[in-house]
């Protein structure tokens, strides 16, 4: 596999495996939110990724990595990222969760995420959730060879700091291939004193805008992973795995 400035290009074979990874995880996200509702535990989304993996005979790659003892990550509310599915935690109307998860086919990943409201939700959760999609495709655009990386991350800090909402820093995407993370990392802010990376055809990106209603600022909760905002306020988390191609930014997280 061949490498520019330390991140892998693929070929046309290798992005069509990523495309059949990532079409599976967008089938479970679809079934996922199908499912959302008032009264669930979040313990079943869980138990629906686990069977829908075996019946597709993909192996669930959150599962184990680093120590994660889950194969989807399922953040409510004021979670940001990686909270665990518990029989405990019971979705309440007006709540908002985030369904972040993966797998590997024939030894290539898929990671996805999307945010859901729970029955009717407040006009500012919905335009949390509705700014984090949209700064998400946003930044998709600029995924073309001839940019810079820093191109995809100054569309989402632009659009989503005009609505006056944070952009988490501790997080941030990730290329992706036959390892779950690979470089290059992709903020959804521009570091400073940093040059990016430019983008040619054959990188895969996993693009993940998080974007919270307040401060930006992160803790980490005792189970060491459930990461939420320090002052506990609403965030969402959209994410697709984009192949750039000579043709433009190729979503390879759809269903269809």
């Amino acid at each position: 596999m061949k490498k520019f400035r330390g991140v892998f290009l693929k070929n046309d074979k290798e992005i069509g495996l990523m495309r059949e990874a990532n079409r599976i995880v967008s089938r479970i996200l679809d079934e996922l939110g199908e499912n959302v509702r008032p009264g669930v535990s979040t313990m079943y989304f869980e138990d629906i990724c686990r069977a829908r993996c075996d019946e597709y005979g993909v192996r669930p790659n959150f599962l184990g990595y680093q120590g994660f003892p889950f194969a989807l990550c399922c953040s409510v509310n004021e979670e940001i990222v990686h909270g665990f599915p518990s029989k405990e935690r019971i979705l309440e109307e007006g709540d908002i969760v985030s369904f972040d998860m993966g797998v590997e086919y024939k030894g290539f990943h898929g990671d996805s995420a999307r945010t859901f409201g729970v029955g009717k939700v407040s006009d500012e959760a919905q335009k949390l959730m509705d700014v984090t999609r949209e700064s998400l495709y946003i930044g998709i655009e600029q995924a073309r060879p001839g940019n810079n990386l820093y191109d995809i991350s100054a569309a989402i800090q632009s659009y989503v700091e005009g609505f006056g909402l944070g952009i988490v820093r501790r997080f941030v995407g990730h290329g992706i291939g036959s390892h779950l993370h690979e470089k290059p990392e992709i903020p959804n802010f521009v570091p400073r004193g940093l040059s990016g990376v430019p983008l040619k055809a054959g990188m895969v990106l996993a693009i993940e805008p998080m974007v919270t209603l307040g401060t930006h600022e992160v803790e980490i909760l005792d189970d060491n992973w459930t990461a939420v905002t320090k002052d506990g306020s609403l965030s969402a988390h959209f994410e697709h795995s984009v192949a750039v191609t000579s043709d433009g930014p190729r979503i390879l997280s759809l269903s269809d």
